[in-house]
């Protein structure tokens, strides 16, 4: 038994690596958005003439756009078994946005569809807590709780949805460290979701063409998500 044992264990690349205070790293990695979207349902939209009628117009994210971020790292070792993470980053995507005109048919008879690309870059500075097991060998697996403030610096004003200059995510995720000859690799899966609606609820009072109004009325609430799969390297 003792022999058995003994061979499960091999040479520890970096055995001294994560008893160090602070470490910097970089990070690199793709990523999904999504917006869910609450839509208004029946308007009645007063046209310039006075007069009144009913639409029915529906918006969705139809599809998903894999964006990247990048950007660094510092890590505080706080006791054997947790850490703290400061990682300032910037998340380029998009997302693909349809809108439904129930009350308007194309050539073919269908339901007129239009569309928006709606086009994000966002500056972020998320703070993790780190819960890491025991290592064994040259493979410490981890789990991870945080929020990430962000920042978004590409937003279109002639668009039909506009989402807010801030927004501020609950990450949680896993990953493993693996400890290479040289450094120290991280993958990471982690999920985000937004913890307030981030759709621009003045936009419409800006819009110069007043014949997107109703599809910009359409929607009353947006709330964002991402899934995230991110490599660091310390």
């Amino acid at each position: 038994m003792t022999n058995a044992m003994a061979q499960e264990r091999t040479v520890e690349n970096r055995p001294y690596t994560d008893l160090r205070q602070f470490h910097f790293g970089v990070l690199v990695g793709g990523h999904v958005q999504d917006l869910e979207l609450l839509n208004v349902g029946q308007q009645t939209i007063t046209k310039e003439d006075g007069t009144q009628s009913s639409v029915l117009i529906s918006a969705d994210q139809d599809r998903y756009d894999a964006g990247f971020h990048v950007g660094v790292l510092g890590e505080i070792r706080l006791t054997e078994h947790l850490q703290l993470r400061v990682a300032p980053a910037m998340y380029f995507g998009s997302r693909h946005i349809t809108f439904h005109n129930f009350n308007e048919q194309d050539t073919d008879g269908k339901t007129l569809e239009r569309h928006q690309l709606l086009k994000t870059a966002y500056v972020s500075t998320a703070f993790d807590i780190i819960f890491a097991a025991p290592r064994f060998n040259n493979h410490r697996p981890y789990l991870m709780l945080g929020l990430n403030p962000m920042l978004n610096i590409n937003s279109k004003s002639n668009d039909y949805l506009r989402l807010k200059k801030y927004d501020t995510f609950m990450e949680i995720g896993a990953g493993c460290d693996f400890y290479l000859p040289f450094f120290k690799l991280r993958p990471e899966l982690k999920f985000l979701f937004s913890l307030m609606n981030t759709l621009d609820d003045k936009h419409a009072n800006h819009l110069e063409n007043k014949s997107m109004l109703p599809y910009t009325n359409s929607v009353k609430e947006a709330r964002s998500k991402m899934i995230v799969l991110t490599f660091y390297f310390e």
